[in-house]
Parts: structure tokens; C-alpha cells; sequence
């Protein structure tokens, strides 16, 4: 049996026996990682090899969510804090070549830590833009409000962590920084022109296009789709992220789970597969809802298996780097937040 095209995350610290059997009789194709899971660097090590163990394949997405600042879910005492985002646009404000620097070293120094406890995926940079009244959930984890500040900043970033052996999520494509709403609680509507999106929001991730892996946004653009939001819509799906955006990796949805859509766990992952992401994601832990995932979505095969397996191929061996000159670009910056 093929891996099948989703991402689960577990109730706990460690593998239930009921969780041991769904992952070794369905075997998603990957695990996201949460504050609920993370206790101790050899804890989580346990936790991430269980998992591998228990779908029978080493090559698999191990996630999480470490942007910096308000969302990173490796803390201390264990791991180290870092900067939210904004903080290293404000340093790029004041020298870009210095900003650009710091923050390919320190998403550097987050690729370390992350493949030391056997992460390989950082569901990283955010490239929205924020605008003005728009609802904070995006806030400081956005660069800047210039799309090619955040173009050039996300790169950096991207780099980095491609250098460290990890792989980034450029996220939430085609952009939530308009919302007005928490899409964890409700469905963001974007009113903005189709035309001025396309030459503010979509650049940072048209000029991120080449990159191995994409998360979608839970917004609404009625001018696009007036009844889908942009993770179950096919029309966004085609004509914007692989038209206008151009990007050619592999796409996944933000968490199932969320607010923002309707309908149950299943016909929410039938409605993302339709549309043409590649992978479902489903991060609450709750086992009846993960089994209802994976009864609906496929196995890997054709272009989804291939955007799956050339992600994968894109971890490398950790290139060599200046840990002590990172550590101190990210107290540089944290200064700045």
C-alpha cells in the first residue's frame, strides 16, 4: 500500500496503541507536530521514529509550525525563542542587506534544531501582507507590508532552511493578509480586485514559485469564487496558485479543522482533494476524525506522487554555517520585536 495523500497530528507525547495501528493500516504521509507533543528533544525523537515505525517508511513529512515569535512550538526550556518575523523586516528597513542576512542565518539556526529532534518540515515563511483593518491572526509573523520586502525576506528564509535540511512551507497561498476575520473561528472574506492582488498579494509567492511545498489560506475572494474558499476551490486552485502564482510544488491545505470551512471532516478532505491540493491536512489529534480523513482521500499516485516524492528530494545534508553569528543576529533582532 502507497502512502495516502494526508498529514495527521496525535493526541500526545507519545503513540497510543489505537493511534499505532490507524497510522501502520492507513500511513499518511506525514505527522505535524504541536505544543501537546513537544516535552523533551529525546521524547519527541521517540515519538517522530514511533511514527516512521508505524508507517513502515522513513521518507516521510515530519512538520511543525516554528515561525518564531507568537507562533513556534518548540519552547524553553529546551529550544530557543525566535524572533517573530516583522522584527527582521524592521532590520531590513534599516540595512536589507543586513536583514536579508540575519534572517537565512537564523532560519539557518532553526533548520538545526529542528533535524535534531528529526523535523524536516517548518511550516515557513508567511507571506501574506498584512493590510490596513485587516484581522491580526497574521500580525508580526508577516515581514512587511511591501511585497518585495517580503519576496526578498521569504527567500532568505526559505534558504536557510533548505541549507539546514529542512524543508519550508511557503504559507497561506494566495494570501491571507487581507482578512478580516481568524479563519480558525470563521470563513475571512477578501473584497480586494482580482487586479490588485494579483500585483501586491500573489508576488512574494510568485517569486517563491520554484519552492517544494505550499499551504493554503481559508479565505474567501468572491470576485474568484464567490461560494469556495480558496482551499476547496478548484478555480483558485487552477487559475491563481498554478496560473497566475505559477507554483509548481507540492500544495497542501491548512488544518482541516478549522472554522473557516463547512461540512464534515470527510466532505471537508473530499472538497480539498477535488479542488487539486495535493494533501490534506488534519492536526487536532482526535482519532474518529482522522479515520474519516482517510477513508476518503487517495493514495499516492501521478502528479500528486510526484510533487510528493520531489518534496522529499529536496532534503539535503545540512550545509556547514555560523552558529555563534546566527545566535547573535536573532538577539539582534528579538531586540527589534
Amino acid at each position: 500500500m502507497a502512502l495516502k495523500a494526508f498529514i495527521v497530528g496525535t493526541s500526545g507525547p507519545e503513540l497510543t496503541s489505537e493511534e499505532r495501528t490507524f497510522l501502520s493500516e492507513t500511513r499518511p504521509c506525514g505527522l505535524i507536530l504541536f505544543s501537546r507533543n513537544c516535552v523533551t528533544p529525546d521524547q519527541l525523537r521517540r515519538l517522530v521514529a514511533d511514527f516512521r515505525d508505524a508507517v513502515a517508511e522513513a521518507g516521510v513529512f515530519v512538520l511543525i509550525d516554528q515561525e518564531g515569535g507568537r507562533v513556534q512550538r518548540l519552547r524553553r526550556p529546551h529550544w530557543r525563542e525566535a524572533p517573530p518575523a516583522r522584527a527582521f523586516g524592521k532590520l531590513y528597513e534599516q540595512d536589507a542587506e543586513r536583514g536579508l542576512e540575519a534572517i537565512r542565518l537564523v532560519a539557518r539556526l532553526t533548520a538545526q534544531e529542528l533535524s535534531q529532534v528529526s523535523i524536516n518540515v517548518n511550516c515557513a515563511p508567511v507571506l501574506d501582507l498584512p493590510a490596513p483593518g485587516a484581522h491580526g491572526i497574521i500580525g508580526d509573523r508577516a515581514f512587511h507590508t511591501d511585497p518585495h520586502c517580503v519576496a526578498q525576506l521569504g527567500r532568505a528564509a526559505a534558504e536557510g532552511y533548505l541549507e539546514g535540511g529542512v524543508l519550508p512551507v511557503v504559507k497561506h497561498i494566495p494570501g491571507h493578509g487581507r482578512a478580516t476575520a481568524d479563519s480558525h473561528l470563521s470563513l475571512p472574506r477578501i473584497d480586494a480586485p482580482a487586479s490588485e492582488l494579483e500585483q501586491s498579494d500573489y508576488l512574494p509567492f510568485s517569486a517563491l514559485n520554484d519552492m517544494p511545498l505550499a499551504m493554503t489560506a481559508h479565505v474567501l475572494i468572491p470576485e474568484l469564487d464567490p461560494e469556495r474558499s480558496a482551499s476547496v476551490s478548484p478555480v483558485i486552485m487552477d487559475q491563481v496558485i498554478r496560473g497566475m502564482i505559477g507554483f509548481e510544488g507540492l500544495v497542501m491545505c491548512d488544518d482541516l479543522s478549522m472554522g473557516a470551512l463547512e461540512g464534515s471532516i470527510a466532505e471537508r478532505a473530499e472538497a480539498v482533494i477535488s479542488a487539486g491540493c495535493d494533501v490534506v491536512l488534519h492536526c487536532n489529534g482526535i482519532l474518529e476524525e482522522m479515520r474519516a480523513v482517510a477513508d476518503v482521500v487517495p493514495e499516492f499516485e501521478g502528479k500528486h506522487g510526484a510533487r510528493f516524492e520531489a518534496a522529499i528530494g529536496r532534503i539535503k545534508t545540512p550545509a556547514p554555517f555560523d552558529e555563534e553569528k546566527a545566535s547573535a543576529f536573532s538577539d539582534e533582532v528579538a531586540a527589534l520585536a
